[in-house]
């Protein structure tokens, strides 16, 4: 009975958990799309964007791809979007002084025009 009990207790606390919000930050950008962003230099970005969890440490995730709407800012659309699963607000202060966002930075500057529609959500 007793590992029935604890069996059944310990389903409700993981459910509960799973259910409850994420105390990580969640780092997000819409951009504009380069016109002349060839299929290479897309590819470049993926795997460049891929890599990030890999080289910066507490970086966990990332998401990218088109916007399912749109954003207008200013005469610009925001036609894309990144997120990236961050440990806490340390690791996104690190990451802009990191080599590997560098690195990222110069296949993200193929397929993006200048500026960005930046936020960060803090999880609580």
């Amino acid at each position: 009975m007793n590992k029935l009990f604890l069996c059944v207790a310990g389903g409700i606390l993981l459910a509960s958990t799973a259910l409850a919000g994420e105390k990580k930050l969640m780092h997000c950008f819409a951009f504009t799309a380069q016109e002349n962003a060839t299929p290479a230099d897309w590819d470049a970005f993926y795997k460049a964007t891929n890599e990030l969890p890999k080289k910066i440490k507490g970086l966990s995730k990332v998401w990218y791809g088109k916007l399912a709407s749109p954003l207008q800012v200013g005469e610009r659309v925001r036609q894309y979007g990144v997120c990236m699963e961050m440990a806490d607000q340390s690791v996104r202060e690190d990451y802009g002084r990191n080599p590997a966002h560098d690195e990222w930075n110069k296949a993200y500057s193929k397929v993006m025009v200048p500026g960005t529609t930046t936020f960060d959500i803090v999880g609580e």
